[in-house]
């Protein structure tokens, strides 16, 4: 069968980032994508409108439908909200024999706020924990760990931080910091440094989200982790040269870029 992965996220209704980001890239690496909605908002290539979180009943049977019946190979998260939806994913994502991404959304490409502040303790205790792979930017490192890095040597700082919740890899990413974007993934042991060339291109929308759902496809194919994010780095590296301009602020990385390439 097609490998199968599940993504846990919000939908962006302008189709950059969140479910329909996961969507596009789970199709762009060959494997069936399917999702649980979380919250829906308003959002555009300018900012993020409005949101408004899913019940935690509708995330629930979201979930349990999916993998009761279908089953999955890899599951992904993304925009959780609120303290009783990331508990609940958790718990869920606790009980399924698959590897899961975990992608620690805290604010949106243009600073918008997409997850509550009461429930970092829960990302931290509850989420982190079940993660195969957590994939936190720099921002989000803070967020969770008060680690502030300025440096490719703070690197290995922030990601021990990380690990001290419990997943088994982490990836930090570095695309914040001057020069090359430069990654870091690590499970304490093993580190796999992952460079590739900063593309002149403000059109990056849905950056995150795209790296982790590719992780997430690796996965499901049965990959190791080092040879998934090193495969998903390439991935989109080449989405984001790619990136397009969309309405009046930050247009997407273009998901299909190896359809148009070869094309």
């Amino acid at each position: 069968m097609i490998p199968r992965v599940l993504t846990v996220a919000g939908s962006d209704s302008g189709g950059g980032a969140g479910i329909q980001a996961d969507l596009k890239t789970m199709l762009a690496l060959g494997v069936h994508g399917m999702s649980v909605i979380t919250a829906v908002t308003a959002q555009n290539s300018l900012g993020v409108q409005g949101a408004w979180e899913l019940p935690v009943e509708a995330v629930r049977a979201q979930y349990r439908s999916v993998v009761d019946d279908i089953g999955v190979q890899a599951v992904k998260t993304g925009m959780l909200a609120s303290v009783e939806l990331v508990e609940a994913v958790a718990e869920l994502i606790g009980g399924t024999d698959a590897p899961a991404v975990i992608d620690p959304v805290g604010v949106s490409k243009h600073g918008d706020s997409l997850l509550a502040s009461s429930a970092l303790e829960s990302v931290r205790t509850k989420l982190l924990p079940v993660a195969t792979v957590a994939t936190p930017n720099l921002d989000e490192v803070a967020q969770l760990t008060g680690v502030h890095v300025e440096s490719e040597e703070q690197l290995r700082q922030a990601a021990a931080a990380v690990l001290e919740y419990g997943p088994r890899w982490v990836l930090i990413k570095g695309g914040h910091l001057p020069g090359d974007a430069v990654d870091l993934l690590t499970d304490g042991s093993a580190e796999h440094w992952l460079r590739a060339p900063r593309h002149d291109n403000r059109h990056t929308h849905g950056t995150g989200c795209t790296l982790a759902s590719a992780i997430a496809s690796g996965l499901a194919k049965g990959l190791a982790v080092p040879e998934a994010v090193t495969a998903a780095k390439e991935y989109v590296t080449g989405a984001i040269e790619a990136g397009f301009a969309l309405g009046g602020g930050i247009g997407p990385v273009d998901h299909g870029w190896r359809f148009r390439a070869g094309a």
